[in-house]
Formats: C-alpha cells, sequence, structure tokens
C-alpha cells in the first residue's frame, strides 16, 4: 500500500480554462501525478487526494482516459420523427468513440466501436458546418454536425483508419502464425 503525504498548504492558482477542452485538466487517475496541482481546497475535498483510491474506479474507465484522443462538444441528428439535432459530449479514443447526452460524462452513453464502424462519409460543408455520417457494419447510419473549423469528421476518419490498419496487421501476424504452426505439425520430425 502506498502511502501519501500531504503539504500543509496547497497554493491557490485558477484553474485554466479553454474553448477547446472545457473541463479541468486535473483527473483522479494515477496518470495525473505528475500534472500541476490547480486545487485549493483542503486535502479531503481535492481531486489528486483520490489519486490512489483507484480500485474505486473501473478499469474499463480508466482504460477509456488513458487513450482519450479527443474530447468535445458534437451534435446527432436524432431518430425520432422529427430528426432533430441534440447536442452530445462526444470522448474519442483508440478504439471507440463514445456519445454521452447533454455533455454529462457521468450519464451512461452510448459507445460505438470502431471493430462496428464501416466508414465516415463527409456529406456536406455549408460556412457553418460539417455534415458527416458514420455507417456501421450492418448498414446503419447516424449522422452528425460540428462546427466547420473542429474538424471532427477528420478526427473520426484517422482514428478509424489506424484502427483499421492496426486490426489489419494483427489478422495478417495471426495468419502466419497459424500457417507456420500448420507447415511444423505437417513435417515429419527426425526419427
Amino acid at each position: 500500500m502506498t502511502s501519501v503525504v500531504f503539504p500543509e498548504r496547497f497554493p491557490a492558482q485558477p484553474t485554466p480554462r479553454s474553448s477547446a477542452r472545457p473541463f479541468p485538466t486535473h483527473s483522479s487517475t494515477p496518470r495525473a501525478s505528475h500534472r500541476p496541482h490547480l486545487c485549493s481546497g483542503p486535502p479531503h475535498r481535492c481531486a489528486r487526494s483520490v489519486n490512489y483510491q483507484s480500485a474505486a474506479v473501473s478499469s474499463r474507465r480508466m482504460k477509456m482516459q488513458a487513450e482519450v484522443i479527443r474530447e468535445g462538444e458534437l451534435e446527432k441528428r436524432s431518430d425520432s420523427l422529427f430528426q432533430l439535432w441534440k447536442k452530445k459530449l462526444v470522448v474519442l479514443t483508440k478504439d471507440s468513440l463514445s456519445l454521452f447526452p447533454d455533455g454529462h460524462k457521468r450519464a451512461k452513453g452510448k459507445e460505438l466501436g470502431f471493430g462496428s464502424i464501416l466508414k465516415v462519409d463527409c456529406v456536406e460543408r455549408t460556412g457553418k458546418y460539417i455534415y458527416f455520417t458514420i455507417v456501421t457494419k450492418d448498414r446503419k447510419e447516424i449522422d452528425f454536425r460540428c462546427p466547420d473549423q473542429s474538424c471532427w469528421n477528420a478526427s473520426i476518419t484517422m482514428a478509424l483508419i489506424d484502427f483499421q490498419n492496426k486490426r489489419a496487421i494483427q489478422d495478417f501476424k495471426s495468419r502466419q502464425e497459424m500457417e507456420q504452426a500448420a507447415g511444423a505439425q505437417e513435417r515429419p520430425g527426425p526419427r
């Protein structure tokens, strides 16, 4: 068990916020220990004091936080009769695209694994938005839009291509290993 020593006082520093990252930069994962301390409250109320309580955090959540490529807001067209655009908090990782309703990460989100995504189609560019569609392997189409300068469609496409390339390399290597193993079994051993 690791013991944690907290200093008597924490320096009061304003939390930096930018338009690209609307969330505080501190985290409750052990990886955050190298970041500067941004909390000005007592240790028992500080997010940093929770660093070593990772047993309570699920391994899936830690994995998702560790591999985040991009995080932000997208608008998704609803499947309802009126097809309204709804804002979603989107977390892009190496393996998936997670959608959370109304910008709340705590709510149960939907995860689109890249294994189930066939392609990303850029449908239209207007002066204000880029409209794009994610096509799943079962031919379901999910429509999104993002501000023209945010380039979410490019980020998702590049992550998908990277995932598909890694999957193809893994498949090729496993096929080679299977062929080598089958070839070794067919050869008669020395007698």
